[in-house]
């Protein structure tokens, strides 16, 4: 099974400088351009057989590109949606800081301002991870339009490391992560490639 995991483009909450999560922000003109350069590439890159995506709008949006220049199923999953970051989503930075403080100890249980635990979080990214390797035949071509924080889960759970692990991967802007299952081995081919954005600079 070969997976490309795909982070959404540039949306309205990087210009505006606000925490975003689940505050559901459209894609700006770049990062519409951005998705179509993706578009454009992965169409060129491989076949793909299904596109599986997060259902908040700029995921929703880079999908739909996506599926336009592939001709793919496209399919929407809440669980690829970004941390539930409760009351900060939509806040700047220091108005966050200032009205809910990060308490001085978390636990990985830890849920407060109406956000999701460590752990919660992270069996979102297993429930979600472990549907499309195991509802998908095993050549399947499965590209997956997700944010960053999900998917620095999704790739701890494909490389099945602890809930406590400091190790992530970055994803920029429309950022392409291949990776395969053969059997029970698992390899990344590559991680956060931009080359489809070298046009774009």
């Amino acid at each position: 099974m070969d997976l490309l995991v795909i982070r959404h483009g540039q949306s309205e909450a990087d210009i505006l400088n606000v925490i975003e999560g689940r505050a559901d922000f459209n894609l700006t003109d770049l990062g519409n351009r951005q998705a179509e350069h993706m578009a454009d590439w992965v169409a060129n890159y491989m076949v793909i057989d299904k596109i599986i995506s997060s259902s908040l709008i700029r995921a929703k949006q880079t999908a739909i590109v996506l599926a336009a220049a592939t001709n793919a199923p496209l399919e929407f999953d809440d669980y690829l949606m970004e941390w539930k970051n409760g009351l900060i989503a939509g806040l700047s930075q220091k108005e966050a800081d200032e009205k809910y403080p990060i308490p001085p100890q978390r636990f990985p249980h830890t849920a407060v301002y109406e956000q999701e635990s460590d752990i919660e979080f992270r069996a979102r990214a297993e429930i979600a991870f472990s549907r499309i390797i195991n509802e998908h035949q095993a050549d399947s071509k499965i590209a997956i339009i997700s944010h960053g924080g999900m998917i620095n889960k999704l790739f701890q759970s494909f490389l099945g490391l602890p809930l406590n692990v400091n190790a992530g991967i970055y994803s920029g802007d429309t950022a392409i992560h291949h990776w395969k299952i053969t059997g029970n081995k698992r390899a990344v081919v590559f991680a956060n490639s931009l080359v489809h954005l070298e046009k774009l600079r």
